[in-house]
């Protein structure tokens, strides 16, 4: 079944998203890719890999990932945060973890988590988001 995937970094990182986007793209191949600006060009460039744009976070992208979330066209995120760094767009960040449990969306934030997640029997499985009452 295809999911349709939000995979997000920040600056410091994109390294660690690229090098494991390169070692599922197989996997990631199969399915919709979604991300924010700059994640984005580099996992096109780099990697060949189709994947539709959303704005760079700080710009208004992890918002448009949330509505794409709270509009049922995201089944899972992928978003290695950088857990030591302040960003000006913070408030953004925690509003787009926050929907992501409200719908109850798998959000992977590690490289470790994202290979539970991509390597789950899970993935080939019907995904229901909740919706809020």
């Amino acid at each position: 079944m295809i999911k349709r995937i939000a995979l997000i970094a920040h600056d410091n990182c994109k390294k660690d998203l690229l090098e494991w986007a390169k070692f599922n793209r197989g996997t990631l191949e199969r399915h919709e890719l979604y991300a924010t600006g700059t994640t984005r060009s580099v996992l096109v460039e780099d990697l060949g890999l189709e994947v539709t744009r959303f704005l760079s976070g700080p710009l208004g992208g992890d918002q448009q990932v949330g509505a794409a979330i709270a509009e049922g066209r995201i089944d899972l995120v992928i978003f290695f945060w950088d857990p030591l760094e302040p960003h000006s767009h913070d408030v953004d960040v925690k509003a787009l973890l926050r929907i992501a449990v409200v719908y109850n969306v798998p959000i992977a934030c590690n490289r470790a988590s994202a290979d539970f997640m991509l390597s789950s029997p899970l993935l080939d499985e019907e995904l229901r988001a909740a919706v809020p009452a």
